[in-house]
């Protein structure tokens, strides 16, 4: 008898070694094959595989060649597609459109293999092969795109994807209770058209009277089409329908007897049913077929991390994770999440440090309030903005005791805390433990935060706290490491060009940057990806939570002077730079002064930098943007280190 891989079946052959005729579900995916719990395929294939089910995958197939999806001929129940753990728009461009060179969820981490809007092409390929096998479309760009959405790249609002791809149905979310309920009425033999009760679905209907009354009608296809303000008002109706508890059926009309009908979110998993997905056999490495190439890149910043929660109530405007994984807090058990990191321990790889133990945010280990568990998350009000809500319950005990007992593990030296922060969180725990404890084992020298911006009117856009919070974060994380005789300091994350901030407040941050004294290593230019408020903000110039009108840099000149500004001391940037200073009618800040961002160039020679000072070099990072390499040498040949620079910045600057 030939023995089984314990991967599931890539090719035919494989498929035969286990006796199989056909497989059940074909999984197609637009990255590589990789067996891990970070990666939605795996958890999908993988819970399936446990409910008894005969899964085959198809990763990154050639959609240019009709033969790709045949590998296994037509599977018994349906096809899932899915375009990978990333949007395949987003994944090949940057947020000023320019194609990416690297793809890390393809084997060697070159060029993409996968089309754009892989979802639609990969389904349009399996129709053309297979006229009537059931297709089930999910992942992160099915989701986003559930109902009539904006698309950036082609500056459009385009439809449901479930038109575009002419799948059978939707699976929006996180995908477990949806995909087995789905699977177990498929075996049962109903017709995929009839499947319309399931939560956490969208599906196509030419009579609403078959759903009953309890549904809400948004403006239609045409509407939204010849209006802005309809388009804002049909968003913000998605966003208030994304609890499990409080969501209702939404009916987006098309033509005539043509409706999309997205049902309420599947109800979150219990801690349980979290455990389990974390049990099931995983190989967590990808496929051994990818070796030659390198493997794939993605594996390496997940092998040695642990996911302890989903979902999140931070709410910030540029965050789709309310629309896929919602408000509401999942948890893993402690006994699980030990479990998981003793297999870690084991690998041959494994050099005794854990690199993060998290989620959306890390320190989040229950739900906002009691109120959430019974009743669902509130609609017009956020936990945390604009401050945090009396009823939140703040408190890190759980995870304080979680990573006292990861540390404590053999072969465990270090476990560090990569995962987002909310230090608006930290601050409302009057219990100080979490933040002396992060301090003291969980950094590695800086610790990384977002405070995305330092003006007030585009921080309340983004649906962050004010500058004042930060502020007050940082001198308390300052104080803590000054008492435990630690030297470790605080790297913001900063963008550039959301909604709300014009030259004015982009020159501001600049000037905050230059007290800080030195340059961001990363900015993110605001990408506006389907299913945020902040996108819906870029496209319509409306606030959809107020109907208000809201600034919106959009021409690529002022979206480059943005982002040039926060790295102004970058030489390359100084004539952007310098353009945009004089479109402020901020002249005093060319000049040699201390306050002064550039010095003027005399011929257009290279910018001089200051006396005894070596410019700084720089490195193109994957997304078309410069990181910082190194920090320049004072008058005594040394380089400067990070610390001093913290030090002049905490040393009473004024604030903005």
């Amino acid at each position: 008898m030939i023995k089984e891989s314990r991967f599931l079946p890539i090719n035919k052959k494989e498929m035969e070694e286990r006796g199989w005729d056909r497989p059940d579900f074909v999984y197609v995916s637009g990255d590589a094959y990789v067996d891990h719990p970070s990666f939605g395929m795996a958890i999908i294939t993988r819970l399936l595989e446990d409910a008894g089910y005969k899964v085959a995958v198809i990763a990154q197939p050639d959609w240019k060649d009709d033969s790709s999806i045949r590998i296994f001929g037509q599977p018994r129940l349906a096809f899932l597609v899915s375009a990978g753990n990333m949007d395949s728009m987003v994944n090949h461009y940057t947020s000023f459109k320019k194609r990416r060179h690297q793809d890390a969820y393809t084997p060697g981490g070159g060029f993409s293999k996968r089309p754009d809007r892989a979802v639609i092409v990969y389904s349009n390929l399996i129709r053309r092969t297979y006229k009537t096998v059931p297709i089930l479309i999910g992942g992160i760009e099915a989701s986003l795109r559930r109902m009539a959405h904006y698309d950036y790249w082609s500056n459009k609002l385009r439809r449901s994807i479930l038109l575009d791809s002419g799948a059978d149905l939707l699976m929006y979310g996180m995908g477990e209770h949806s995909v087995l309920e789905i699977a177990e009425a498929l075996d049962a033999g109903l017709p995929v058209k009839e499947i319309s009760y399931v939560r956490g679905t969208v599906f196509r209907c030419q009579d609403l009277s078959e759903l009953g009354g309890d549904y809400q009608v948004l403006p239609s296809w045409e509407e939204i089409n010849s209006s802005k303000a309809s388009f804002a008002r049909s968003f913000y109706s998605q966003y208030m329908n994304t609890d499990a508890i409080t969501g209702r059926r939404l009916v987006e009309p098309y033509k005539e007897k043509e409706y999309i009908v997205q049902n309420p979110p599947s109800l979150p998993l219990t801690t349980e049913e979290m455990d389990h997905i974390y049990v099931l056999p995983y190989m967590r490495e990808s496929h051994p077929s990818y070796d030659a190439l390198g493997g794939v890149p993605a594996i390496d910043e997940v092998r040695f991390s642990l996911v302890s929660n989903r979902g999140c109530f931070g709410g910030c405007s540029f965050c789709a994770l309310t629309f896929h994984q919602g408000r509401r807090l999942q948890v893993r058990s402690h006994e699980s999440i030990l479990s998981e990191a003793k297999l870690l321990t084991g690998h041959p790889l494994f050099k005794g440090y854990i690199h993060d133990v998290g989620g959306p945010t890390a320190d989040f280990r229950h739900p906002a309030c009691k109120k959430q568990i019974e009743k669902g998350v509130c609609g017009h009000r956020q936990c945390l903005f604009p401050k945090p809500c009396p009823n939140l319950v703040c408190d890190h005990s759980d995870y304080i005791a979680l990573l006292r007992k990861l540390r404590k593990l053999p072969g465990v030296k270090k476990v560090f805390i990569r995962s987002g922060i909310r230090f608006d969180y930290i601050l409302a725990d009057h219990n100080k433990d979490f933040l002396k404890e992060l301090c003291r084992y969980h950094v590695s020298g800086q610790l990384k935060v977002a405070p995305e911006h330092i003006c007030d009117n585009v921080l309340k856009l983004m649906g962050k706290p004010g500058n004042t919070i930060y502020e007050r974060f940082s001198g308390e994380y300052r104080k803590m490491n000054d008492r435990l005789g630690k030297k470790q300091y605080l790297v913001p994350y900063l963008m550039s060009s959301h909604p709300g901030s014009g030259l004015k407040e982009a020159v501001a941050l600049a000037e905050y940057i230059r007290d800080l004294g030195y340059m961001p290593e990363q900015v993110q230019d605001f990408y506006p990806t389907p299913a945020t408020i902040s996108t819906c903000m870029y496209y319509t110039g409306l606030d959809p939570r107020t109907m208000e009108p809201v600034y919106v840099p959009v021409s690529l000149q002022e979206k480059m002077m943005q982002r040039a500004l926060i790295q102004y001391r970058n030489p390359d940037n100084y004539q952007i730079v310098k353009k945009a200073l004089l479109k402020a009618g901020r002249q005093d800040l060319i000049g040699y002064g201390k306050h002064c961002l550039i010095r003027p160039r005399p011929g257009g020679e290279k910018a001089p930098g200051r006396p005894g000072e070596e410019r700084p070099r720089y490195k193109k990072d994957g997304g078309g943007t410069r990181q910082h390499e190194s920090r320049g040498k004072g008058r005594t040949g040394k380089r400067k280190p990070i610390k001093n620079i913290h030090k002049k910045h905490n040393k009473g600057r004024s604030s903005l």
